[in-house]
């Protein structure tokens, strides 16, 4: 099974770009943005103590994302793939990940980490807020949480780079752009499934 990693600020295009290796690999999608919405709509226990921090454009604390992932990824064996967009975060969640993975005789095989100017992430997410009605799409919500990439997440291009399985990809241009500079990235790993 190949693990892909889709990283980058907010705005960076991880879920569109998830999309499109959906699509052209058959690969299972783990959004833990995704996941935390559903468990915040549905009111449960994790998204009430989600919803505060995320609102805020705060990291969820790390054991709640860990045990989450943890009970997800235990139910995947036979996929073809994972892309997990949104996960890890922080050092601390990527050595869990590590763990989680481990169990599973799986590793981490590919970093994908999308770069855009800030510039764009902000016109970007405030482009979507107008659209989808997140709360979190809000210049002020959006600095904070490009603040906290910087400060928390951002480190993770060292941590991986130090494992050589990241790849900087340049995130700007038209999805099929973007899409054309990932995909020789994993053809070396997987056989193109269509």
């Amino acid at each position: 099974m190949l693990n892909v990693l889709i990283f980058g600020a907010p705005g960076s295009g991880k879920g569109t770009q998830s999309e499109e290796l959906i699509r052209r690999y058959g690969f299972r999608h783990i959004s833990t943005g995704e996941l935390l919405r559903a468990e915040i709509k549905a009111q449960t226990e994790l998204g009430q103590a989600a919803a505060g921090y995320i609102n805020e454009g705060h990291l969820v604390p790390d054991s709640l994302i860990v045990d989450m992932m943890e009970k997800l990824i235990s139910t995947l064996a036979g996929a073809e793939g994972i892309i997990f967009d949104g996960f890890p975060r922080t050092i601390p969640q990527a050595e869990a990940m590590e763990t989680m993975l481990a169990r599973h005789g799986w590793k981490v095989d590919i970093v994908l980490n999308l770069q855009v100017p800030e510039e764009i992430l902000i016109e970007r997410l405030l482009n979507r807020g107008k659209i989808s009605g997140r709360s979190d799409d809000n210049i002020d919500t959006i600095r904070k949480r490009l603040e906290v990439y910087a400060d928390e997440t951002a480190p993770l291009v060292d941590f991986y780079t130090r494992k050589n399985v990241l790849h900087n990809v340049v995130g700007t241009g038209t999805i099929e752009e973007i899409a054309l500079r990932i995909s020789p990235i994993v053809d070396k790993f997987c056989k193109v499934s269509n």
